[in-house]
């Protein structure tokens, strides 16, 4: 996705929750942060990749401009020696809609769907599924994209030591392959299951 189209979800989402004149300077901000030297694969791709399947997926989506919104936020703050992440991502989410004038009960919502990609809860809500569910879809991505994303985990991790990094690596893919569904909405489930758990056993193996 072009930085264009990055623009128009933005542009979107905020008129959605009735917000005339978004914030550029927020936007320049998280564009920054996804530009940031450390990342690899929390970058502007992934972001791109999630909006994608947010737009093949709006239908089963309730409020589609708070999971924009959510999906914006949800790895503003990405640094791998913390463990924080997405609550500070969330809190940020919340104040910038709260600062933007949108409703109390939305900027709570778009701040619940960011703590939602912690995927160490089962999501509550239709939206948070989905969320959730386009946020793994990397998961069940071509063989070489999910090759591709392998290796930018390790570069995002490289202060790790293989042994350690390889060790707790295989226990993280072995959780998710451990899910049953892994994906928690019939569309998702149907499109990517099957290749995600080809890639995981794949990845475990190797």
């Amino acid at each position: 996705m072009d930085e264009a189209a990055l623009y128009d979800t933005w542009v979107n989402a905020w008129r959605a929750l009735g917000v005339a004149s978004p914030d550029e300077a927020l936007l320049d901000e998280l564009l920054a942060a996804h530009c940031e030297a450390h990342r690899a694969y929390h970058t502007l791709q992934h972001l791109g990749e999630c909006f994608a399947l947010l737009e093949a997926q709006r239908d089963g989506a309730q409020r589609p401009a708070e999971i924009a919104l959510a999906l914006w936020f949800h790895d503003a703050v990405y640094d791998v020696r913390r463990h924080d992440n997405e609550e500070r991502s969330a809190e940020w989410a919340r104040r910038a809609v709260l600062e933007a004038g949108a409703a109390p009960d939305a900027a709570e919502r778009v701040h619940a769907l960011v703590m939602a990609t912690r995927h160490d809860a089962e999501p509550l809500g239709a939206d948070a599924r989905l969320l959730v569910d386009i946020d793994l879809a990397i998961l069940g991505a071509p063989a070489e994209r999910f090759a591709e994303y392998e290796r930018q985990i390790r570069i995002e991790y490289a202060h790790v030591p293989a042994e350690v990094f390889e060790t707790r690596r295989r226990e993280i893919l072995a959780g998710f392959l451990a899910r049953d569904p892994l994906y928690l909405t019939a569309p998702m489930r149907e499109r990517f299951e099957a290749a995600a758990r080809a890639n995981l056993k794949r990845a475990i193996k190797r």
